[in-house]
């Protein structure tokens, strides 16, 4: 790692995945292709030290641990929508846990994406 990496003050998401063990780097990269694709329009920038997602106003951010990596959906009513679909993850808050051996699926989380999408543009609609 590099000497910026272990103060904690990484620039952007590539340096963020680099310090990564390689298999965790591939499942991050992966959920970050998915984010990027499913919201093309929204910015990628680091806060709060883990990689974030930006559609009027915080959309998404993930980050890794040691064991797991969290992949954070910022309101609360995501787990509630997709209960279902999420049975097999930890959950707590407004946080998804998940494993290099149990990822989330790709169709999971376009529609987490794209219901976040929707809940920030129906906000800006109403501010």
């Amino acid at each position: 790692m590099k000497k910026d990496q272990d103060k904690g003050t990484v620039k952007n998401v590539d340096e963020y995945l680099k310090a990564l063990p390689q298999d965790v780097r591939a499942t991050l990269e992966n959920l970050r292709n998915i984010i990027k694709t499913t919201a093309p329009l929204a910015e990628e920038v680091i806060s709060y030290q883990i990689p974030t997602y930006r559609y009027h106003g915080a959309l998404v951010h993930f980050m890794a641990h040691k064991n797991y990596c969290s992949f954070f959906v910022v309101n609360k009513s995501i787990l509630e929508t997709f209960k279902d679909e999420l049975k097999d993850y930890e959950s707590t808050g407004t946080t998804i846990h998940f494993t290099v051996k149990n990822p989330l699926p790709r169709d999971l989380v376009e529609k987490i994406v794209k219901e976040r999408i929707r809940q920030n543009e129906l906000n800006m609609a109403h501010n």
